[in-house]
Parts: C-alpha cells; structure tokens; sequence
C-alpha cells in the first residue's frame, strides 16, 4: 500500500483542471475524486451521492459547526463543502486523494491540513483562456467576463501553490501531474 496524500487542485474556469483531474483518475490506480457537498438543488442529471452529496441548508450548517469540513462556502445561497471524514478515511486507506476547489477553499484546506500539496493549473495565457471560455459555446458574455475577472483574481495566488503547472498540451499536462501525485505516494 503506497501513502496517502491530499492533492488540491485549482485554477481559473477553463484551464483543464476537470479534464486533467478525470485523466489523472484513469492513470493513478489509487486515486480518489473527493466528492463535495452542497445545499443547492440537483440539476437535470444529477444524482446524489454520485455528483453531489445533496443537503438540507440546516443539516449542512450543523455539520460545519461540528468542524466537519475541511473547506466550506457559501456561493448565491448555496453552500458548497469538501467533508472532513471521508478525506480523513480515504487518507487511512491509502489513497491519493483529489480536491478540485477554488483558491479560496484551498487555502482552508492548507490551514486545516498543511501536509497537503497544493497543485495550480496556470492556462498558457489569458488571451487562451477566454478562447477556450467562448469555445464552449455556453455562456453569456457577461459570464466570459465574470470568468475573466476571476480568472485574473485566482492567477494572482499562484505562487503560493506548491506546484504550478501549465496546460498547454495535454498529454504533457496530464503526465507531469501523474509524476507528482506518484512521487508523493511512492515516498516511505
């Protein structure tokens, strides 16, 4: 059984972080996507217990009392939180645990948990990351600016990741982050 470790993953909308995430799950037997909790309704689609843990607001906010959370927010209403517990027992158990969050929430995690290793998906640069925004086709342009102004926002903490990586080719991409999750895990 290799260590356990806990990878947090961020970067600004459109940098690849889900792509890459879904891609290191594939190559990294013992991976494991966390999987959050929210307070807002499911979407067409989506199915508790596999996209989200779906909660009552009140059950959610009795458990972030009971500090059983590593990182929380409230976003329009709606909480979003990474539970403590099954990170805790994924870590028991071996695995390489994966948060995709945002920078905020990953700051909560380094303060709850500074062991672990903070990942920054950086895209090639700014012009790319509003090319590939409207290439999904999806969204408003006052959304694309939203994303931008954001994206700009979460760039200016890059630094304080432990490893910044740019996603400018994929399989690249995907290999140097398999690297680092492995060379975490294989350590004794």
């Amino acid at each position: 059984m290799r260590n356990g470790n806990l990878f947090v993953i961020s970067g600004p909308s459109g940098a690849g972080k889900g792509t890459l995430v879904a891609r290191l799950a594939q190559r990294v037997p013992d991976a494991w996507v966390s999987r959050s909790m929210t307070t807002r309704e499911p979407r067409e689609g989506e199915v508790d217990g596999v996209h989200y843990d779906f909660l009552t607001k009140e059950d959610f906010l009795r458990l972030a009392e009971a500090d059983g959370f590593l990182e929380w927010a409230e976003y329009a209403g709606n909480c979003y939180g990474t539970p403590r517990k099954s990170i805790e027992d994924a870590l028991a158990a071996g695995k390489q645990i994966i948060l995709e969050i945002d920078v905020q929430g990953a700051f909560q995690v380094r303060e709850k948990m500074p062991s672990a290793h903070l990942v920054f998906i950086v895209p090639p640069s700014l012009e790319e990351l509003e090319r590939r925004l409207r290439g999904r086709g999806t969204e408003e342009e006052d959304v694309i600016a939203r994303r931008m102004e954001a994206a700009r926002f979460e760039l200016s903490h890059k630094d304080e990741y432990d490893k910044q990586l740019v996603n400018d080719d994929l399989d690249t991409a995907t290999d140097e982050l398999v690297a680092y999750v492995d060379s975490f895990a294989d350590r004794k």
